[in-house]
């Protein structure tokens, strides 16, 4: 997961495999695996976050992110989560358009949060999506729309 993270996230310093691992020994995370990315978020009460989304580059527009975040919204409405959250690289403009497309919607900013490979830093844009339970129907995975993560 760290090799392919380190592929996915051009910009974004990747997360190390003992970064991974610290994370994913938490019982509220939650991996969702694909041939060609994950996804690893974590569930508490009736709320998600999604942690890390990465997509391979040489998958990424196939349908790769939609598919794995149809299924974190599909376990999520099964939990009772009310809403997911997440950060997204203020500068990622792709990966911004694709979290809006699928009904994300900004609620705010955290100046200086992600530090970039080259050092320097990076705003999160805070997106929310609210799950009305029974009300999701999932994107189609080949519509061909991946965003690049990070």
């Amino acid at each position: 997961m760290a090799a392919l993270m380190d592929r996915a996230y051009v910009e974004m310093r990747p997360w190390t495999a003992q970064d991974i691992s610290s994370t994913l020994a938490s019982p509220h995370c939650h991996v969702l695996p694909d041939d060609h990315g994950f996804l690893i978020a974590q569930i508490v009460a009736d709320e998600g976050e999604i942690l890390a989304l990465a997509t391979d580059p040489v998958a990424q527009r196939q349908g790769v992110a939609t598919s794995l975040l149809n299924q974190l919204i599909t376990m999520a409405e099964d939990r009772g989560v009310a809403r997911l959250v997440l950060e997204v690289a203020s500068r990622n403009q792709s990966a911004q358009a694709f979290y809006r497309a699928r009904r994300f919607a900004p609620v705010g900013l955290r100046r200086g949060y992600y530090t970039l490979r080259d050092g320097t830093k990076d705003d999160a844009a805070l997106l929310s999506l609210v799950i009305a339970q029974g009300q999701h129907t999932p994107e189609p995975t080949s519509q061909g729309s991946d965003a690049k993560s990070g």
